[in-house]
């Protein structure tokens, strides 16, 4: 597991998810811990490396 620090598209807090490295892909829906507004978090690795992560808002 990775804990990875990001901002929320919502209210831009730093927040952190914690990503499982042994997926190659992971897109989940996550409230920020902050506003409880709703993330789409897409993240993938590559040698349980992360080599890209995205924290979009999603439209209420």
């Amino acid at each position: 597991m990775l804990e990875h620090f990001f901002q929320c598209p919502h209210c831009w807090e730093e927040i952190s998810f914690l990503l499982d490295t042994s997926e190659r892909f992971l897109e989940y829906i996550k409230d920020c811990e902050v506003c409880c507004n709703p993330i789409e978090i897409i993240a993938s690795f590559e040698n349980d490396e992360l080599v890209s992560f995205s924290a979009t808002e999603i439209g209420q």
